[in-house]
């Protein structure tokens, strides 16, 4: 397989803009760099799973076109925040790099007492440039069935402090620089940061503490017990993760049974998860609150190596779609005994699988591109419907269309890939037997609104089409958002 390799750029090496200040966008490509390279020194693992995915994406991109610098850097990280004050400090911390809260998760559906959303970049060029994304969950203790657990997991979220005072100080002088950092200031942020999500092996509770959260939910646990939000995994973009599993399996890594997400098909939808299974790490415990000094010598298991492969981001419909064909799937499999896969499969030969009618049906969001073929005569006066005209400018082979790229998760294969990698998958710390969303409350907790995921496909089709309208001379053209495409 050919090896991908991709020039990493080093913190003194960011162009700075006006004034001496560090980009954004390169900025986050240093930090999430950084973060990768701490990773790999935490679990070793995860070095010979990228070197695993850069091959397979090396011989998949023999026959297809791809942004290879970027699917080479592409990476989401995952962490797990306690409170509302760990979440808005986080959501600081993200915005300097240019990343911004997209979407609600509620994982209650999967019977996690945690909601989410998704850190990134919000528009094109800066997801061209580095779309790393890190999927943040905060504990819902108001869901917690035990008062023990609930009264238990607040003390010590109350004690717990993860971010220096260094951070806090810097992002308070970059504050009163309209955000933007000097290049040392950077060096500090990135330094300060990577603190707060690095693996600490003594534990911020006792063994017995441990204890009491674990038997309630495993998650529980790991949210509260520890010094740092540690990264929970790190993911490398494959473009085949079928190919990718297998590699992995050949690798001798315990490979999680099934892809989650959607099937496999001809044409990617959405996103589709794999992961090897977690590893023991050894922690040191407090003996107990009395004798602070002494400790018990333990394990954790919490942190894993996860791979995705992204395809096109769905509209309204076809989300519609995807969701009753992903439902039914999960009731044939319920009442059948069939496995999930041939379930999905049976279920989504409903879905189209080739991107004309994908397109045509309004399914996916797509990205148009003027081409180097001429006008015809009969378009240029522009006496077509609006959407008419777009339809016979694609036909002329005036213009190229491209499915725009999923950046967001799933939260039932988010909290799949979380069970999977529990040692008690099967325990629930909720009381509540329903899902119970509860997006004003995460709202309120992050200190802003999160932003609507379609909105921001939508803009990116409209400005695509409104930048091709104006290349050829056309206009402008209103493509009005009816909720559908």
């Amino acid at each position: 397989m050919m090896e991908v390799q991709s020039a990493v750029p080093s913190i003194n090496s960011i162009p700075v803009a006006e004034h001496g200040y560090v980009d954004a966008d390169m900025l986050r490509t240093s930090f999430s760099l950084a973060m990768s390279d701490m990773y790999k020194a935490e679990v070793p693992l995860y070095d010979d799973l990228v070197s695993i995915v850069q091959g397979v994406n090396g011989s998949v991109l023999q026959n297809v076109k791809d942004n290879i610098k970027r699917i080479t850097l592409e990476r989401h990280g995952a962490i797990r925040l306690g409170s509302p004050h760990e979440l808005r400090t986080v959501r600081r911390i993200f915005s300097l790099l240019g990343m911004h809260p997209v979407g609600y998760y509620d994982l209650s559906v999967a019977g996690l007492p945690m909601h989410a959303t998704c850190f990134r970049p919000r528009d094109s060029q800066s997801l061209s440039k580095n779309p790393f994304r890190v999927f943040t969950t905060l504990l819902r203790p108001e869901l917690l069935h035990s008062t023990e657990s609930r009264e238990l997991a607040l003390r010590l979220l109350g004690r717990r402090r993860i971010f220096s005072h260094a951070l806090t100080r810097l992002m308070d002088t970059v504050d009163s620089q309209q955000g933007r950092f000097t290049c040392q200031q950077a060096d500090t942020f990135i330094d300060e940061a990577l603190k707060s999500f690095r693996w600490q092996p003594v534990a911020a509770a006792t063994y017995d503490e441990y204890n009491t959260l674990k038997d309630d939910h495993p998650i529980l646990a790991d949210i509260v017990c520890f010094q740092t939000a540690h990264i929970n995994h790190l993911t490398p973009r494959t473009l085949d993760i079928g190919l990718s599993q297998l590699a992995m399996q050949a690798h001798g890594m315990d490979v999680k049974e099934r892809i989650e997400g959607p099937p496999k098909r001809q044409c990617p939808i959405l996103l589709r998860q794999t992961s090897f299974l977690a590893l023991r790490e050894s922690v040191r415990y407090c003996h107990s609150s009395d004798q602070p000094g002494q400790f018990i010598e333990g394990y954790h298991r919490a942190r894993f190596g996860e791979i995705e492969e992204r395809g096109a981001a769905l509209t309204p419909i076809g989300r519609k779609l995807f969701n009753e064909l992903f439902e039914e799937a999960m009731d044939i499999s319920r009442t059948t005994g069939q496995k999930m896969d041939d379930a999905l499969n049976l279920a989504f030969v409903r879905f189209p699988d080739n991107w004309p009618e994908l397109y045509q049906q309004r399914l996916v969001y797509c990205e148009f591109t003027v081409t180097d073929k001429a006008l015809p005569a009969h378009l240029v006066s522009n006496k077509y419907p609006q959407e008419d005209l777009l339809e016979q400018l694609v036909s002329a082979g005036v213009l190229s269309r491209a499915p725009i790229t999923y950046e967001d998760f799933l939260p039932f294969s988010a909290a799949g890939i979380f069970q999977s990698n529990l040692d008690n998958p099967s325990s629930s710390a909720m009381g509540h037997k329903k899902p119970f969303p509860d997006q004003q409350g995460f709202e309120e907790s992050l200190g802003c609104s999160v932003l609507d995921p379609d909105v921001l496909y939508f803009t990116m089709q409209r400005k695509s089409i409104q930048k091709c309208m104006q290349q050829l001379g056309l206009g402008v053209f209103n493509l009005s958002k009816s909720g559908d495409s």
